[in-house]
């Protein structure tokens, strides 16, 4: 008889959403995509999980949602990867919409109001620097190009609070094959959009504007490296880092840039937002670990978003080690936890 083993990462389906209860709200959300649903009583379904919610009572996230009709909307839902199983129950999506670090607006949790202000089209991503040839593409075009799928990842924040979201998008490691680097390029360099007319967190001079963050090649190419385009079965929101942004869940959640305009391939290590910043709290590996606190808090565990569990232990690589632990081999004289 064979019996399976569960990986370290993996949930046992009683700690999880029911998936007859999560694709039900995908097709749901399919349906919206495609334009408004009428109601027995002749109104409007514009958007919101209930259907007696008026557009006035709506959270300032669903008004968006409802409001601004998205040009790749009838790409989601997308079909969900099944090898990212994870051992919790997915964060409910009014939670991990309205939490949100995203400084361009604002150094508090509740910017999802003002992220609303960023404009999504125009946008166009730029690939340059040791590629085989630079170019700049419409993000509308780029994303027709790629394999989309849903993953659901942990998201570990180096603030001790986690969540457990699905994303849609595609593996990273097609992305770099779209960039065609050199076989010199040992780094992607990654940067946000820079407007502080529309960004008011951007006017701060005493941070390096604009967001830069780096990954290695390997890392890059990894399998667990993630370009995400959606969240909850449609079109990224803003605050979460629309149109496209990083999601690389062994590392603490800074690492994984939002609302990205350009990917540099260079051979030298950049350096990175917070790392320029406060080098001794925030490094360019920044790969989750317990047992290595932060200067100023302990990482040994975590509190989850939504739920009122009490804190709950944390893993090192966030639990995903068997995926890459291999990438930091014969590194460990390099500050990798922090």
């Amino acid at each position: 008889m064979l019996t399976r083993i569960r990986r370290g990462w993996e949930l046992p389906e009683s700690a999880a959403t029911p998936e007859s209860i999560y694709h039900e709200r995908r097709s749901l959300v399919k349906a919206l995509a495609a334009g408004p649903i009428l109601l027995a009583g002749g109104g409007l379904l514009v958007g919101c999980d209930d259907p007696d919610q008026t557009a006035s009572s709506m959270s300032p996230v669903s008004r968006a949602h409802a409001a601004e009709t998205d040009p790749t909307a009838e790409l989601y839902p997308v079909p969900r990867n099944e090898t990212y199983t994870v051992e919790r129950a997915i964060t409910d999506e009014e939670s991990a919409t309205t939490y949100n670090n995203f400084y361009e607006f604002g150094s508090h949790k509740q910017i999802a109001d003002e992220a609303q202000a960023l404009p999504l089209r125009p946008w166009t991503v730029t690939f340059d620097g040791m590629v085989e040839k630079e170019k700049t593409v419409d993000f509308d075009t780029l994303i027709r190009q790629m394999p989309l799928e849903e993953r659901v990842y942990r998201h570990r924040c180096v603030e001790a609070w986690a969540m457990t979201v699905p994303w849609s998008g595609f593996a990273m490691k097609a992305l770099v094959d779209f960039a065609a680097p050199l076989g010199s390029a040992k780094y992607v360099r990654m940067e946000t959009f820079m407007d502080p007319g529309v960004a008011p967190g951007q006017k701060a001079s005493w941070y390096p504007w604009p967001y830069v963050e780096g990954l290695t090649i390997e890392e890059a190419r990894n399998d667990l490296a993630f370009i995400a385009t959606g969240l909850y079965g449609r079109p990224m929101p803003k605050q979460n880092g629309a149109p496209l942004r990083l999601a690389v869940p062994w590392k603490y959640g800074f690492k994984s840039i939002k609302s990205i305009v350009r990917f540099s391939f260079t051979d030298e290590r950049p350096t990175t937002f917070w790392e320029d910043i406060q080098s001794r709290e925030y490094g360019f590996w920044a790969n989750v670990n317990p047992a290595v606190s932060h200067p100023r808090w302990s990482q040994a565990d975590e509190r989850l978003l939504g739920v009122d569990t009490g804190r709950v232990p944390t893993r090192i690589y966030n639990g995903y080690g068997e995926f890459v632990s291999h990438l930091y081999e014969g590194l460990q004289d390099q500050k990798l936890f922090m």
